[in-house]
C-alpha cells in the first residue's frame, strides 16, 4: 500500500516507520516545510493518507483529500466542532473517512474497560470519579481527545454525572477532568473512583508513540478499499 502523511514531524517519522516495518510504502510526506506538495496531483499516487497535524489545519486537510478521493485517516483531535460540515463533504465526494481520538490499540481496549466500569458503579454511588490526563508541552488542545472521549462514556453510563468540565467541578453532577502538559510524555490517562473507604484506579500510559503509529497503520489498512465513515471501534471490534 502507497500512503501518504500528512504531518511529518515526530508522529509523522514515527509513522513512516511502522508502514515500511508492516510492508508499505510512503510515497508523500508533508511537512511545513513542502506544503506545496500537498495537492491533487500528489495525493492521487498514494492509496491512503494518515493526518496527523494540529486542529487549523486539519479540517481543510480532510477536505482536500476528500476532494482528491483519497481516503484518510485522521489522528489529529480538536476539530470536531467542524465534523458535521466533514460530513457532508464525504456525502458529496463518495469519500473515505476514519477519525480517532486515539488510534492506539491499547488505549481503545482502554476505552471499552472505561465503559464497562462506568456501568458497573452505578449500584455504588458511595464513589466519586474524575479523569487526569497528561501529555507533553507541544499538544495544544486540553483536554486531551481522549479524555474527552473517556468523559462522555463515563457521563453516558454513569447516572450521576450529567456533563464533565476541564478544571474541578462544583456540582456533584458535573466530572472533574483535570489536563497537565508536561515535557517529554506521550500520553497517561487515569479515572479514579474515590469513596471514603478506597479508591479504584484504571490507567494508560503510553511509553511512545509506536502505539498510536501502529493503530493509524492498522486503520489506513482497513479503509484501504472502503467507503464512509469509520472509527477505531470499526477496526478492531466489527
Amino acid at each position: 500500500m502507497k500512503i501518504g502523511i500528512i504531518g511529518y514531524g515526530k508522529m509523522g517519522k514515527e509513522l513512516e516507520k511502522v508502514a515500511i516495518e508492516r510492508g508499505h510504502e510512503v510515497t508523500l510526506k508533508i511537512s511545513s516545510q513542502n506544503t506545496h506538495e500537498f495537492n491533487f496531483d500528489n495525493l492521487k499516487k498514494v492509496d491512503v493518507a494518515i493526518e496527523f497535524t494540529n486542529p487549523e489545519l486539519a479540517v481543510n486537510n480532510i477536505n482536500v483529500c476528500l476532494a482528491s478521493n483519497t481516503p484518510i485517516v485522521v489522528g489529529t483531535t480538536g476539530w470536531y466542532a467542524n465534523f458535521d460540515e466533514i460530513k457532508k463533504s464525504i456525502i458529496q465526494n463518495d469519500g473515505t473517512l476514519l477519525y480517532a481520538t486515539n488510534c492506539s490499540i491499547g488505549v481503545n481496549l482502554f476505552f471499552k474497560l472505561n465503559n464497562y466500569l462506568a456501568k458497573m458503579m452505578n449500584k455504588y454511588p458511595e464513589y466519586d470519579v474524575r479523569i487526569e490526563e497528561t501529555h507533553h508541552t507541544q499538544k495544544i488542545d486540553a483536554p486531551s481527545g481522549t479524555a474527552i472521549t473517556l468523559a462522555e462514556d463515563i457521563v453516558g453510563n454513569l447516572d450521576e454525572k450529567e456533563s464533565w468540565v476541564n478544571g474541578e467541578s462544583i456540582h456533584k453532577n458535573q466530572l472533574t477532568v483535570l489536563s497537565h502538559r508536561i515535557e517529554n510524555v506521550p500520553g497517561t490517562h487515569e479515572i479514579k473512583y474515590t469513596s471514603a473507604i478506597d479508591n479504584i484506579e484504571i490507567k494508560h500510559t503510553a511509553h511512545n508513540r509506536k502505539g498510536f503509529a501502529m493503530g493509524a497503520i492498522i486503520a489506513a489498512e482497513y479503509i484501504k478499499d472502503k467507503k464512509g465513515i469509520f472509527t477505531m471501534e470499526d477496526v478492531l471490534f466489527n
